[in-house]
């Protein structure tokens, strides 16, 4: 009775422990997402990608509207061609105009909206749509883009709900570019590939000092060999003596 209670216990706690790897291995869904291409930087520039992946079995994304924010409006948006998309870019009127440079800037980029000319992004797919953005706001640490994806089958997906700092992440949550502190020059994307040049100096540097290491550790084996074999040679020759000896 006890050898069958603790068998019972057994095949529970393996039950609850496989239910438990289940439950953390199960993948979340992916969303639309922004991602900055090296630094974006309060009051600088910065290219930015859009990140969309396509979650349906069996139809294919087919249009993507990216909305920006109406509360801190950006002087200067450029999209880089995608292929296989159309783009375009629209404006709008402002409430209060930007001054850029000493000019005053009237309107600005509201919305940029991807169409594919072909079969979109296919299920189990996913593609990349860059925007050139600037000059970030300094007042804020973030920005976020309310996207809409649409689907060949006519299904639409909004991803338009802004994430709140403390809470569990909504269901469909909108695109957030973070932005980091602001750079002396106000070029965020051109420090970045400065600090990157600097990196790959001293990666190099790092890398002809790892392969002198390598090297020197390759020929402190090697010379450890053979005096390991010639050790054993040694060795041998006075085990083989020593049996003479007692031979004789």
């Amino acid at each position: 009775m006890q050898i069958s209670r603790t068998a019972s216990r057994v095949t529970a706690a393996v039950a609850v422990a496989g239910a438990t790897v289940l439950a953390v291995s199960v993948p979340a869904f992916a969303h639309v997402s922004v991602q900055p291409e090296g630094v974006a930087a309060k009051g600088g520039y910065a290219t930015v990608d859009f990140k969309v992946p396509n979650e349906s079995d069996d139809a294919s994304t087919t249009k993507i509207e990216v909305n920006l924010p109406a509360d801190h409006p950006l002087a200067s948006v450029m999209p880089q061609p995608v292929p296989g998309w159309s783009v375009k870019v629209t404006k709008s009127k402002l409430d209060k105009p930007l001054t850029v440079h000493g000019e005053k800037i009237g309107e600005a980029v509201t919305k940029v909206t991807w169409t594919a000319d072909g079969k979109g992004i296919q299920p189990g797919y996913f593609q990349k749509f860059p925007l050139s953005l600037g000059a970030l706001p300094e007042d804020t640490d973030q920005l976020v883009f309310k996207a809409i994806q649409t689907y060949s089958d006519k299904e639409v997906v909004r991803w338009i709900e802004v994430p709140q700092e403390g809470q569990d992440e909504p269901e469909n949550p909108a695109p957030t570019l973070a932005l980091s502190a602001a750079t002396d020059d106000h070029h965020g994307t051109a420090a970045a590939g400065d600090d990157d040049a600097k990196g790959g100096d001293k990666d190099d540097a790092h890398q002809e000092a790892a392969a002198d290491s390598d090297g020197g550790t390759d020929t402190t084996a090697r010379v450890l060999g053979v005096v390991g074999i010639v050790i054993g040679v040694a060795g041998v020759a006075y085990g083989v003596l020593a049996g003479r000896r007692r031979t004789a």
